[in-house]
């Protein structure tokens, strides 16, 4: 079988071989600088590129960068722990740990309000056996290799070849890209960039479906940055990560993740999403629950360690594990949302439950409903949408590593103040608190003044509840305090700040008309401004240059229509460089090119 596998290797590199590469004008192209790589773009939308996208770049790169490390860190405890108890005795046990750790321990993490556990069943058995017998196949035994990354869908390569020139003790890059023309240029930067990149990177001509579905439990790390919805990459991509490994992944499609198409959400996400103020954040977390569904196909689940909105698209980085037994702790980590239309008051149904038996646990229905047929602080009904991912999003643990990773090597980082800055926040945010409320929103429904944002934390935290900011949104404030004490919170707030009278039909008027139970406290609490608020550390630096967002996809011609996108004068250099060419059938050919001349033709050595 090795003979029979190695030959179709053989083959199947034969096949996707780069052709020698044809000579080029370097005056067609434009040399593109980002961290230690360098791409030749041409001056058409011939291959898609867009600089925003240095801060998606630059968040991988520090992920990857502690997840190589922790990768060793635990490959190097399992190995110590194997040598103490001898071949046989700790394969069996060091593999039965590592489950049950995983299924206990991310289960505690992420189920504290719906008090989950676990069924302990022949299932789980089996799991165990089927990771003694991979570890016997010799996977996890002698030295670590280097990890292998897959970069599924790469145009021009930029971001292929910035994991192989910056990221330390990496492997092998595999490139993807279904189209030819993106294919020529990845190869031509390739080369571009010297013998380290050829030596690490390399470009294939294929669909990223099926070249993650011939490669099964193959690469330690797999990248998605599609232009639009990854959804039909997510079945093939969490089955080509191997045990352990990480599942890096972008959705850029945030008009359908946001509420504005809840069907076109549900066909492709399996998720309905609701149009409220954490509609960002939601989208994150249908994102999560669409892996963690194709996972479980396959009798895997994922582990967050990051998840991330920035700009104009989500992005979500999770390690995948094989277990029969801690998948079944999935509809733990899934719950449904019902939101008042009439007030920002919304609640979270888990799906599932357990119940403990002497030393069995059962899997049951979650109870339900959470909320009666009209919300119970305004009268008005509840839209539901969902399921979401309820569990944390985050691994503060692994929020840590990765920012101070990056302030420790703030030069090699292009987009570190942006970044850093997300970090940070996500460092403060509360890890166990689904969604968020807005402050501004709350004022809305009642038509009052707004208090300050320190002056609200601190009656919220009088009240003995938690209170933090998040990532998402400037004004969003996450709370573990149920929603009638926050709208009890607004009324002593409206009690010495009147509002105008309002038609008694209106949210507002029936929320007021209630008495509060909780006299609150607006005296200024401690922790009431964050250590990064307190320090005056920027948590939401403005953009670094105007038409800061999407861009058009490859292939498309740019008009002035596009200037809102790109930017008058980009979309008139572009223009500009189009009439100045002349037809190809009057082009002059170029003869014996002289190499020093950046107007000539430049063929680059092979690799």
């Amino acid at each position: 079988m090795g003979g029979t596998d190695e030959k179709t290797r053989e083959e199947e590199n034969k096949q996707m071989e780069a052709p020698k590469m044809a000579p080029f004008d370097l005056n067609d192209f434009t040399i593109i600088k980002e961290g230690d790589a360098e791409i030749l773009m041409h001056a058409k939308n011939e291959v898609f590129f867009n600089k925003t996208q240095v801060n998606n770049r630059d968040m991988s790169i520090a992920v990857m960068r502690t997840f190589i490390s922790k990768y060793k860190q635990e490959h190097e405890a399992l190995s110590s722990k194997r040598m103490k108890t001898g071949p046989k005795a700790s394969d069996a046990s060091s593999i039965e740990a590592e489950a049950a750790m995983d299924s206990t321990t991310h289960n505690e993490k992420s189920n504290d309000a719906c008090n989950a556990s676990e069924e302990i069943s022949q299932d789980e058995a089996s799991s165990i056996s089927e990771k003694q017998a991979s570890h016997q196949d010799g996977k996890c035994h002698g030295e670590l290799k280097q990890p292998r990354v897959l970069e599924a869908l790469s145009a021009s390569g930029l971001r292929a070849l910035r994991y192989a020139r910056e990221v330390d003790g990496i492997g092998q890059v595999v490139a993807l890209d279904n189209d030819k023309v993106s294919v020529e240029a990845c190869r031509r930067n390739i080369k571009f960039n010297g013998s380290v990149a050829c030596s690490k990177v390399e470009s294939h001509l294929a669909d990223a479906r099926v070249y993650m579905l011939t490669h099964p439990k193959e690469f330690e790390v797999v990248d998605l940055d599609p232009y639009g919805s990854p959804s039909v990459f997510l079945d093939s991509a969490v089955q080509s990560v191997v045990d352990g490994g990480m599942l890096m992944c972008t959705a850029t499609d945030m008009a359908v993740l946001c509420g504005g198409n809840g069907e076109v959400c549900y066909s492709k996400y399996g998720s309905y999403p609701l149009r409220g103020k954490y509609c960002h954040e939601m989208a994150l977390r249908i994102l999560l629950a669409c892996i963690e569904s194709h996972a479980n196909r396959y009798k895997r689940y994922i582990v967050p360690v990051l998840s991330v909105q920035m700009d104009f698209y989500v992005r979500v980085f999770v390690r995948i594990y094989s277990s029969a037994g801690a998948m079944k702790n999935t509809p733990l980590k899934l719950s449904y949302v019902y939101q008042c239309i009439g007030c920002d008051s919304f609640h979270l149904q888990p799906i599932g439950r357990t119940v403990s038996k002497n030393t069995s646990i059962r899997y049951l229905p979650g109870f339900g409903p959470v909320v009666p047929q009209e919300c119970s602080d305004c009268g008005k009904k509840y839209n539901m949408g969902g399921p979401i991912w309820s569990a944390p999003i985050h691994d503060q643990e692994w929020v840590t590593s990765i920012l101070a990773d990056v302030k420790s090597m703030k030069d090699r980082y292009p987009a570190y103040d942006r970044i850093s800055a997300v970090l940070t926040t996500i460092s403060e945010e509360l890890p166990d608190v689904p969604l968020f409320l807005s402050l501004h929103n709350l004022c809305a429904t009642l038509k009052c003044t707004s208090p300050s944002a320190v002056i609200f934390r601190s009656a919220v935290i009088n009240a003995g509840y938690r209170i933090s900011g998040t990532h998402v949104n400037p004004l969003g404030l996450k709370t573990d305090a149920p929603m009638d004490v926050i709208w009890d919170i607004m009324r002593c707030w409206v009690k010495t700040h009147p509002v105008k009278a309002q038609p008694p039909d209106q949210a507002g008027s029936v929320i007021l008309a209630k008495k509060p139970v909780l006299q609150a406290s607006f005296a200024r609490a401690v922790a009431s401004l964050s250590k990064a608020q307190a320090k005056k550390v920027p948590r939401f630096p403005p953009n670094p240059e105007r038409h800061w967002g999407p861009k058009l996809r490859a292939g498309r011609k740019i008009t002035n229509k596009h200037a809102s996108l790109l930017g008058p004068e980009a979309v008139n250099g572009i223009n500009n460089h189009e009439e100045g060419e002349e037809p190809p059938t009057k082009r002059k050919k170029t003869e014996d090119p002289t190499p020093n001349s950046c107007n000539s033709s430049v063929s680059l050595p092979p690799c």
